[in-house]
């Protein structure tokens, strides 16, 4: 259980940075309907948090390396996947 509070927490964390940069003009179309699918994947019902995590992980990976990507949205990309990568574990 203490886990599962830990896990809440850390992907409402993600949600935010990805409310971020959905917000942000600056970022491209593509990235930001990748950053779409990756927050519907987090907030699936029934999906255990490693099933829900993978699939966002999967989801913004594809966009990481975007050439059309500000650094600082790289940036809070690769936190967002650093986040993921706890919330797997």
């Amino acid at each position: 259980m203490k886990d599962d509070a830990k896990h809440e927490e850390t992907i409402t964390q993600i949600k935010q940075q990805i409310d971020i940069l959905l917000n942000d003009n600056s970022v491209p179309r593509n990235v930001k309907a990748a950053l779409e699918d990756a927050k519907k994947a987090l907030q699936q019902e029934g999906n255990d948090y490693s099933v829900k995590s993978s699939t966002a992980t999967y989801k913004i990976d594809e966009i990481s390396n975007d050439i059309n990507l500000p650094p600082y949205a790289r940036t809070v990309i690769w936190n967002i996947l650093s986040l993921l990568e706890s919330v797997k574990d």
